[in-house]
């Protein structure tokens, strides 16, 4: 998280950004698909009368801020799309032709 030392509200350690990190695991008999995303996310200023000290957070509370800024269901899709990419790719990168394996 990266926060504000001291605000114009004489309010301390506030956070202004939640770097986060999402992941989904699929098991298929004996194969285990892994997708992960990620990203950072501003966090609207507090108003005085709503502010929690930086020491009081617990995650959460954290991820309550994540889950209302953000589209968590369109997150997950992407995960699981990534994972139905592995499974059946659609594009696929072969060596060259003229490659050997001794090389």
């Amino acid at each position: 998280m990266n926060e504000y030392p001291t605000t114009a509200d004489n309010l301390t350690d506030v956070v202004f950004t939640v770097h986060w990190r999402r992941q989904a695991e699929q098991i298929d008999g004996d194969k285990t698909w892994f997708a992960e995303t990620y990203g950072a996310q501003s966090i609207p200023s507090p108003s005085p009368d709503n502010f929690t000290p930086y020491a009081d957070l617990t995650q959460a509370i954290v991820e309550g801020w994540l889950e209302s800024a953000m589209d968590v269901a369109v997150i997950d899709a992407s995960l699981d799309a990534q994972i139905e990419n592995q499974k059946n790719p659609k594009e696929v990168s072969l060596p060259l032709p003229w490659m050997t394996n001794n090389i």
